[in-house]
């Protein structure tokens, strides 16, 4: 199983960014890499709360993971500690054995000298279909994303 960290500085702090993690309508606008619209089916961020988002290729000749150009995936809340972690177990829906499995995503939130936000997200267990740099790459889009509703102060 393979695991990807990335990192990202956010020019805002750690409770702004926080919210836009376990905001609905927030996860929908970032969580979602270029080339992809999202719709967050179920999230309820609490300890063991449930969530269910379907990310759909804008592009007709995506490949997807549960539908022809679709990724759904569901999970639960883990760990939530306000202001500095979230923790998820996060499953794809797929028929395709080479996508199943449970996978780890953490989030970490740190301080930045600056007083900003330093931002880690570890994805463990990723299933062997899910290419590693495909992963990576689609967080930093997201965490991208994530930066700019914080930095501007659109927090939902």
């Amino acid at each position: 199983m393979a695991t990807t960290m990335i990192g990202k500085h956010v020019n805002a702090p750690r409770p702004d960014v926080y919210r836009l993690l376990v905001n609905a309508e927030a996860v929908q606008t970032w969580q979602v890499p270029t080339g992809m619209s999202s719709e967050v089916h179920e999230f309820d961020p609490r300890e063991g709360g449930r969530f269910r988002i379907t990310l759909t290729y804008d592009d007709p000749t995506g490949t997807g993971k549960t539908t022809a150009h679709s990724d759904t995936h569901h999970g639960r809340f883990v760990t939530l500690v306000p202001d500095e972690q979230v923790v998820q177990i996060v499953e794809f829906e797929s028929d395709d054995p080479a996508l199943s499995g449970e996978m780890i995503i953490a989030v970490t939130l740190t301080d930045a000298p600056d007083g900003g936000t330093d931002i880690t997200a570890l994805h463990e267990n990723l299933p062997a279909g899910v290419d590693p740099e495909q992963n990576e790459i689609g967080w930093r889009l997201s965490l991208a994303k994530l930066a700019a509703l914080a930095e501007t102060g659109r927090i939902p």
